[in-house]
């Protein structure tokens, strides 16, 4: 049996990777621990002592007892989820079996229509905020869940469809065309395909639900009723021009953070594998 030590280089040089991704977490965890601590705080100990955990004088529930008496805080919840998981399956969905056609037949225009929609990856959508307006006033679709679902849709699928496509065509050939001879359809061939790319799909699932959890200007220009407010939305009312209830904002943006760090939990694995699969390319 043999011991290998590092040498004095390598040593210095983890120590130093080491030190800079402990430091990248402190800086990364430290708003949302200030976040949980502050929301169980009494509203002047939020002020005077911000990054100071709530103890015996200071700790309170004042913020989750006004989202329980002054807000739909359920309703607003049920309605992210609504939009967040619709608009996720619809990427993936839709987004897969795109990647499946652009990576597995060859026709005229077909890089052409790749890069087309990779273009989406650079072009923001908010930069037609004003035509989707206009074009959700027209068809009836304005404070709808289906109005904000659509806008997702659209704003997940360049990425999704780009990442896929890399993927899917690693995927060996030879595997797809002996599914073939066996008699499967090009849907059977596509389902054997979908849970080899599992590492791209957890990744773009991640990268999907962040966004359209967090996103406060797509649920105040299309969806801006109570019936259809978000989670980011609600919040909003208790952020004044004059008066603001730190607390209630700070209780409601901790429970919207569970969901997102829940997801991480359950994908981190496929997700990491997903972004090294992606830059090994």
């Amino acid at each position: 049996m043999t011991l290998r030590f590092a040498r004095p280089g390598q040593l210095a040089e983890r120590v130093v990777v080491h030190a800079l991704l402990i430091g990248y977490t402190v800086v990364a965890l430290f708003p949302i621990v200030l976040v949980v601590m502050n929301s169980l705080k009494q509203r002047n100990a939020i002020f005077s002592e911000p990054v100071v955990p709530p103890n015996g004088e200071t700790f309170s529930l004042i913020g989750y007892e006004t989202l329980a008496k002054r807000a739909d805080f359920p309703g607003y919840f049920g309605n992210s989820l609504i939009v967040t998981l619709s608009s996720m399956a619809l990427v993936l969905v839709i987004g897969s079996m795109a990647a499946f056609a652009l990576s597995e037949y060859r026709f005229r225009g077909n890089r052409l229509l790749g890069l087309y929609l990779a273009l989406g990856i650079m072009i923001p959508i908010r930069l037609g905020t004003v035509s989707l307006l206009q074009t959700f006033v027209a068809l009836g679709l304005v404070n709808t869940h289906a109005a904000l679902i659509l806008v997702y849709t659209a704003q997940g699928l360049p990425l999704a469809i780009f990442i896929l496509s890399a993927f899917m065509r690693d995927v060996p050939g030879e595997l797809k065309d002996a599914a073939r001879i066996d008699g499967a359809s090009e849907y059977r061939v596509y389902a054997m395909v979908v849970p080899l790319v599992r590492p791209a799909m957890a990744a773009i699932a991640t990268f999907t639900i962040i966004p359209i959890w967090n996103d406060l200007w797509w649920p105040i220009i299309l969806a801006p009723s109570r019936q259809t407010a978000t989670i980011t939305l609600g919040t909003q009312q208790f952020l004044g021009q004059f008066v603001s209830d730190w607390n209630a904002v700070l209780a409601s943006l901790t429970i919207a953070m569970v969901p997102v760090l829940i997801l991480y939990f359950l994908l981190s694995r496929q997700l990491i594998r997903g972004i090294l699969g992606g830059a090994l390319k």
